[in-house]
């Protein structure tokens, strides 16, 4: 530096030297005023994070030492066992007796093949297992889904993975460029099988179908295969070398065996083994524990009594260590096979019912009368306790010659009954108050202005008084309507207009006095299905006067020996029922120990007077006794007992093969025991629809053999 700028420099430096005390003063202010600053945010945000981490350190330090001190047990244990599995087995189902105690339903016990997966067997090992096992034993079922086969392919490894590598990216990977999940690609891998690919001879696929039984099997759980009989020397050979063929073993399995005779179709059906439970009550059904593979009841006795017949699993829990080894394997609860059934059915009665029904309706068919007829129903109960003796039909087609045994038309198939329901009306009237007691009415021809005549079998150009019971004896179809009209709040006289005024209610009380006994309503029994009748919302005032003697709304056998029944007993309409007991499976050959009987079940009461019902009884045996000439019942008159009853015949039409309308009827009785009627134990229905004549009273002969038979199986043995 020059000698002027550095004197330059100093003269400046003289001047500021004023300057610089002042400013050293503003400084020293300046520097005591910044220690006393407040943090700024960041320093906030700093000294925060750093007390978080802090605390959560703390709180690691003190969760590592409870872990390791406190709970160092219950850890190791967690870290040595790493995986609990329930496996659940189903025992065999409850047996069906008949009410003699002979064996209906069984069950036959087989030796089978069965699989019991592994939790580290892969589909290819499965696949390789199938191919071993085809060789061992006879592979049978070839019946396999498109996705089976898929799966079949799929499972080789190799395969698997060159079909994966020829999807398109967007089937691999999402549009981030992520991996999609393993099942995501999987399901794109089965829709890429072509069906060129899984063109399978019959042999491959018996593989198919066999694999996919293995492979459906969950961890550790079993599976019994399908294949053919097992010999002897296959039995020997897998059990010696069950150790060479991953989880393949020799097991029990049981099929179901019903009877051949029309009881069959009442004992109804239960799951295959493959289907297992129904898809539309899965749901419900593994709500209660079941199993997807168990077997259940579908359909009748097999369903309804489903909770009992069903045995309790035996369930095992099986313990796996960190590397997938077996470490334990516990039964912690032991299976029981399921309860017995005990039927009210003798299965010989049934069939001596089915032998009187086909020795009438036979001799129908041969002498024409039964040419448009659908068949022959009949029904036998016990009307002090609700149990059903026999429950017997033939099923017949137009024009054919034979019959097949339909014993489910007692519950499904539905027809017009005729006069039976005329007990029925006279309860309607009783209740509602239009008539009262052993009323007097004339039988007289009903001429209602536009209408056809009504008139009873035995009406003539005049009119005869008759009470309620007479009403019953001579079938009179008159009485009934004018009954109906009192009901409807008309008194009849000759050419009178029908108003509808009360027809909805008169209506309304005649279906209700009708379902007291059972008709139009549901029965009670002890079946997930049956019919409960044929009850139309459509229908004019002339209706309700042809309802009035039972020619319009249509009921089932089963409803008619229910209303048959609810006379017989004085009253009571009781709920039958096809189980009489139900008995614990013991392990013996036999039925068991009786664990529950089936109680009686009392629906309702007739709201009627004792009075009134004995006026019922009164009419149903003068039908059968009485010398009149008119009494409709006689031909049961000769029975080994004496029966009381009520005959029906509606009138019907049929079309024959040119589609032509051919006037028919329905051939109908009730009847039961009364010559022990306060402790009587047969009431019996029949019904024989759409014959072209009456004049071979079939109905009332198969009523009484039916009640003859009884008391020579059950009575006069």
């Amino acid at each position: 530096m020059s000698f002027k700028k550095r004197l330059s420099k100093l003269k400046f430096a003289k001047k500021t030297t004023k300057t610089s005390k002042t400013t050293e003063t503003t400084e020293k202010k300046v520097r005591k005023f910044k220690i006393v600053k407040k943090p700024t945010s960041m320093t906030k945000r700093i000294y925060l994070i750093f007390s978080i981490i802090v605390v959560l350190f703390s709180i690691i330090i003190l969760r590592l030492a409870q872990m390791q001190i406190l709970n160092k047990s219950f850890y190791d244990e967690k870290l040595n066992s790493s995986t609990t599995y329930t496996v659940t087995t189903s025992s065999p189902r409850g047996e069906i007796y008949d009410a003699a105690g002979n064996l209906l339903v069984s069950n036959t016990v087989k030796q089978v093949v069965a699989f019991t997966r592994s939790n580290t067997i892969t589909a290819e090992e499965i696949k390789e297992l199938a191919a071993k096992l085809s060789t061992l034993v006879t592979l049978t079922e070839t019946d396999v889904t498109t996705r089976q086969k898929k799966d079949y392919y799929l499972a080789d490894s190799d395969t698997y993975a060159a079909v994966v590598k020829s999807l398109p990216d967007d089937e691999k990977y999402d549009s981030y460029g992520n991996n999609l999940t393993e099942s995501e690609i999987y399901t794109n891998a089965v829709n890429a099988v072509t069906d060129d690919e899984i063109n399978y001879s019959e042999d491959e696929l018996k593989l198919v179908y066999i694999f996919s039984q293995m492979n459906a099997a969950s961890t550790f759980s079993t599976v019994n295969l399908t294949t053919g009989d097992l010999t002897e020397e296959q039995i020997a050979y897998i059990t010696a070398n069950q150790s060479k063929l991953s989880g393949i073993s020799i097991a029990t399995d049981w099929d179901r065996e019903t009877p051949t005779s029309s009881l069959a179709s009442i004992i109804g059906t239960v799951s295959s083994k493959d289907s297992g439970l129904p898809a539309e009550e899965a749901d419900d059904y593994l709500a209660k524990g079941y199993s997807l593979n168990d077997r259940v009841g579908t359909s009748y006795l097999e369903k309804e009594y489903e909770e009992y017949l069903q045995g309790t699993h035996t369930v095992r829990e099986i313990t796996t260590d960190k590397n997938g080894n077996v470490v334990s394997d516990e039964v912690t609860s032991e299976g029981k096979a399921g309860q017995n059934l005990k039927l009210t059915v003798n299965s010989d009665f049934q069939a001596g019912v089915e032998s009187i029904l086909n020795q009438y309706y036979s001799a129908d068919i041969a002498d024409g009368y039964a040419t448009y007829s659908e068949g022959a129903y009949a029904v036998a109960l016990n009307p002090q306790t609700g149990a059903i003796l026999a429950m017997a039909g033939l099923s017949h087609e137009t024009g054919s010659s034979t019959t097949t045994l339909d014993a489910l038309g007692t519950i499904n198939d539905i027809f017009v009954p005729g006069s039976v329901v005329k007990a029925a009306t006279l309860t309607a009237g009783w209740e509602s108050g239009a008539i009262s007691g052993n009323q007097v009415i004339a039988d007289q021809s009903i001429n209602i202005a536009g209408s056809s005549a009504i008139t009873s079998w035995f009406t003539g150009s005049g009119s005869t008084n008759i009470t309620a019971v007479q009403a019953l004896e001579y079938s009179s179809n008159t009485y009934m309507v004018q009954v109906a009209l009192k009901m409807m709040g008309q008194e009849y006289y000759s050419g009178m207009s029908l108003a509808t005024t009360g027809m909805k209610e008169a209506m309304e009380e005649l279906r209700a006095a009708y379902a007291e006994y059972g008709m139009g309503t549901n029965t009670g029994i002890d079946l997930p299905e049956n019919t409960t009748g044929y009850i139309s919302d459509d229908y004019s005032a002339a209706n309700v006067l042809t309802e009035a003697f039972g020619q319009y709304d249509s009921y089932t056998p089963m409803q008619l020996a229910q209303y048959a029944a609810t006379v017989a007993n004085g009253g009571k309409r009781i709920a039958p029922h096809l189980v009489d007991s139900i008995y614990d499976n013991d392990g013996t050959d036999g039925i068991g120990t009786l664990a529950k009987t089936i109680e009686t079940n009392v629906l309702n009461e007739i709201n009627i007077s004792d009075d009134d019902m004995d006026l019922l009884q009164q009419g149903f045996y003068q039908v059968v006794n009485s010398s009149s000439g008119y009494a409709t019942g006689t031909y049961m008159k000769s029975s080994t007992v004496t029966i009381a009853g009520k005959t029906g015949t509606a009138e019907t039409y049929a079309v024959d093969a040119n589609g032509n309308a051919v006037t028919t009827v329905n051939l109908s009785v009730l009847a039961y025991d009364y010559s022990t009627s306060d402790d009587s134990n047969i009431a019996v229905a029949v019904i024989i629809p759409h014959l072209t004549s009456s004049d071979n009273h079939t109905n009332q002969y198969i009523a009484r053999d039916i009640i003859n038979l009884y008391m020579s199986t059950y009575v006069n043995q």
